[in-house]
């Protein structure tokens, strides 16, 4: 599928898909919805210092690199096990500028280093960060109880309704450790339907730009 690289609202850039019209990360801004959905809402919910995360759609990288970056600077130890079937390839890492967008320059070989390390390996990036990159469809996760938080960031139920199932919901529920949350940008009030059928415990919250609201679910044996 022809894959575009295009520059988002806020500077940043993501890739597009014509064949779906549909890209990686919001066009209202890929490094503000990093931000606002996966730590703001997911990483800073957790008050653990040493976290297992699993996201969903590894894509370009920018939420793992975002991820690096705040548990540098919060001395957070991270388990991060990225998850993809399609990997970009050398030239589409290339003309990503997150690292300059986000004035990491002095990790600009660690960006790169995600990308070109190995599959289905746990290999260290940071003293504080280890990557495990799975190449591998969602359909075919079965981890139980492994993980304290996973950024849920497949391609929308429009394109791919397949991946936003009380079946693959119920994958995420079991590869949560007790209390552990999930965290998307979706708010479609099917998938709200299919997380809480599977149990979670599922809030609206207000959405990044250009979305009014998304999900944070957390798995508890109390609700």
């Amino acid at each position: 599928m022809k894959r575009e690289i295009i520059i988002t609202s806020d500077g940043s850039t993501t890739i597009y898909l014509p064949e779906w019209d549909e890209q990686y990360h919001s066009k209202h801004g890929a490094i503000q919805e990093a931000y606002h959905v996966f730590i703001k809402n997911g990483l800073e919910t957790h008050n653990k210092q040493n976290l297992a995360i699993l996201e969903i759609g590894f894509g370009t990288g920018l939420n793992c690199f975002i991820t690096l970056l705040e548990a540098t600077k919060r001395n957070l130890t991270i388990n991060y096990t990225g998850v993809e079937a399609y990997p970009i390839k050398e030239d589409e890492l290339l003309q990503l500028n997150y690292v300059s967008e986000l004035d990491s320059r002095n990790l600009s070989h660690k960006f790169e280093e995600m990308h070109l390390l190995g599959w289905n390996t746990k290999q260290k990036v940071h003293d504080n960060f280890s990557l495990t990159k799975r190449k591998q469809f969602i359909e075919d996760i079965n981890d139980i109880e492994q993980f304290d938080l996973i950024y849920f960031d497949a391609f929308g139920a429009r394109v791919q309704p397949e991946l936003w199932t009380e079946e693959i919901f119920k994958k995420m529920y079991d590869s949560l450790k007790d209390e552990g949350v999930l965290v998307t940008y979706s708010a479609k009030g099917s998938v709200r339907r299919a997380m809480i059928t599977v149990g979670f415990k599922v809030t609206k919250l207000p959405g990044p730009p250009g979305k009014r609201e998304m999900l944070h679910a957390v798995k508890t044996t109390n609700n």
